[in-house]
Formats: structure tokens, C-alpha cells, sequence
């Protein structure tokens, strides 16, 4: 399949920025035939990610769709997906003191906001896109490349094949999903969510989002880590004191490493800033906060086994979208 195209763009969290995703869609050489955005020799890859916070997300999901179903496209799952698709599909196990399988909190309430208010007008839309993310894979899995939104975990990749046999989810997986603590939670939690560490002594942080956190997201391709500071991979800094502090045996545990002899690997989900580049010569994550005015940011792959800073392609949102020349 690969060998049908010239090569891919891999493209990070929209995050409803529907007007940058049509801008980026255009700067990559894509362009509109029977409504739908097509290249005549690459096809497009989305990291997840394509719902909340934003402004049009409706019209960026329709985008999204039209161009997988039309085969354009393909598509992994976020986790801003998965939690919309929790949060909207009642419970049925007894396990589970709430009657959806994503607790309607006032934190969960708030994530999701903007996506229920843009949907809900368009029962028809939530629940033809409610099925669709159901659909979606977690993961792909190419000859030459790799493409999943938050972790390559290889242990657990392998064992879901075997059990599932391919790479989506089932009804019945998705409900074992909101059990904590079992494989599907587990598998759920690395892939879309990523690895990450407690902080030490019980320690709260306050992100930028305004959400209180005990744990941090880290880095799955750092070598040979001594510090807390070595593995940290978000927006927001470590408090010095805990920046430096050695990581512990537990730790080391909890970390897992993807080696640079792997294949090329795109993630999204970090938040990441500044000029877009690799984070390791194997490794590109192309979420840049483009809902908070930062990057809407593609990757053009074209079989290379060390990725390129010269082959990101962005919209500046706040330069090109929120403040236009």
C-alpha cells in the first residue's frame, strides 16, 4: 500500500482550527475534488486529536472524514477522542459507579465543552462521528514508518494484535476500557496518553491549562536518563527542585525506551513549542499548540530512515489565521 504514494504528510492535533487544517491542506499541495481535499500522488495521515477547544471543530471533523472515507486520508485515535466517545456511550458494567464509561465530571464537562456544544445541535452528525471514532485504529503500522498519537508501546501493541487481531477496538473493548487497571485501560492509557511519572513526595504541580497534576509526561525515547529533567517532555517546566532530583528505581520501571534503530515514529499530543525539529532522529511529534495560537504542523515523509528538520511544513495561527496580513 505504501508503494501507491510518493510519500505522506503526517499532520498533528487540530484541535477544531479548521481554517488553519484547510490553510496547511493547501500549502501541502492538496487540493478539493467532488468536495473532498485530495493529493494526486500522497495521501494524508491525522494524528488524532481533531476534536475540542476549538472553534470549528464540526466542520474539521467532516473534513477529516470525507477525506479517510474517500481514501485520501487515514486516521490514528486521540485521546480527545476516546474521552468524547467514553464520556457519550452509557455504562453497562456493574463495575463502574457512573452511568457513562467517562464520569461526567465538571473537569471532564469542561474539556469537552466546545465539542458537545458544536455537536449537540447535530444529533445526526455526533452519532455518525460517535461510530466513526469507534472505528478509528491506534495505531498503523507501515514497512517503513510507524504512526500512533502518544506512545509506541511495543509489548502492548503485540499483545492487542493478538488478542483483537488487527489494530481497532471493539464494543466490548471499549468497555473494559473504563475499568482501571486492566489491559485495555492500561493499553489505552500508554498509547493515547502517553508514559508518564508521579511527581515525588506527593508533590502538586498547576499547568498552564489551570488543571492540578501529580504526574508529568515523559519522553519514551530518552538514553540513558539520570534525572527527572532528562525524561520530562510537556509545556510545563519542573519545579527546580524536582528537576534535578535522580529518577528511582520505580521510575526507571515506569520509563520505557524506543530505540533509534526502530522505525521512523510520528506522534502528536505534547504540546510541544518553538521551531518544529525531531526529538530524536527517529522521532517527530507534530502536536504545537495550534489551538493555543501556536503551529498546526504536517510532516512530509518520504521513506527517509532519519528524519529532517527541513521537512516540516506549519501554519503559523497567530501570524496566518488569528492576525492576516
Amino acid at each position: 500500500m505504501e508503494q501507491r504514494y510518493e510519500g505522506y504528510d503526517l499532520i498533528g492535533d487540530i484541535h477544531g482550527c479548521g481554517l488553519s487544517l484547510r490553510m496547511l491542506l493547501v500549502r501541502l499541495g492538496y487540493s478539493k475534488r467532488n468536495g473532498v481535499y485530495y493529493h494526486p500522488r500522497r495521501q494524508a495521515i491525522f494524528l488524532g486529536d481533531i476534536v475540542d477547544r476549538g472553534p470549528h471543530i464540526r466542520e474539521a471533523l467532516h473534513l477529516v472524514r470525507d477525506m479517510v472515507e474517500a481514501g485520501h486520508a487515514q486516521i490514528v485515535m486521540g485521546n480527545h477522542e476516546y474521552n468524547l466517545l467514553c464520556y457519550c456511550t452509557p455504562n453497562r458494567n456493574p463495575d463502574l459507579p457512573h452511568p457513562f464509561l467517562r464520569e461526567h465530571t465538571q473537569r471532564h464537562r469542561r474539556i469537552l465543552q466546545e465539542t458537545l456544544q458544536q455537536l449537540d445541535p447535530y444529533p445526526q452528525d455526533k452519532q455518525e462521528f460517535l461510530s466513526w471514532i469507534k472505528e478509528m485504529p491506534l495505531f498503523l503500522e507501515m514497512d517503513t514508518f510507524r504512526v500512533v498519537h502518544a506512545c509506541w508501546h511495543e509489548a502492548l501493541i503485540t499483545e492487542f494484535k493478538q488478542r483483537e487481531g488487527g489494530n481497532q477496538i471493539t464494543d466490548d473493548f471499549l468497555h473494559r476500557s473504563a475499568v482501571p487497571d486492566t489491559f485495555e485501560w492500561v493499553l489505552m492509557d500508554r498509547l493515547l496518553r502517553g508514559t508518564h511519572l508521579r511527581l515525588p513526595n506527593n508533590e502538586v504541580m498547576v499547568s498552564r491549562d489551570g488543571f492540578k497534576r501529580r504526574f508529568f509526561r515523559t519522553k519514551f525515547w530518552s538514553v540513558d536518563p539520570k534525572y527527572y529533567i532528562d525524561v520530562v517532555f510537556q509545556p510545563d517546566p519542573l519545579p527546580e527542585h524536582i528537576a534535578r532530583l535522580p529518577l528511582t528505581p520505580q521510575n526507571y520501571q515506569d520509563l520505557i525506551h524506543y530505540d533509534e534503530q526502530e522505525k521512523p515514529l510520528f506522534i502528536g499530543h505534547y504540546w510541544c513549542e518553538g521551531q518544529p525539529v525531531p526529538v530524536a532522529s527517529n522521532v517527530a511529534c507534530l502536536d504545537y499548540s495550534a489551538v493555543k495560537y501556536g503551529k498546526l504542523v504536517a510532516y512530509r515523509y518520504d521513506f527517509e530512515k532519519r528524519l529532517q528538520a527541513n521537512k516540516f511544513v506549519w501554519v503559523d495561527v497567530k501570524a496566518e489565521v488569528v492576525s492576516p496580513r
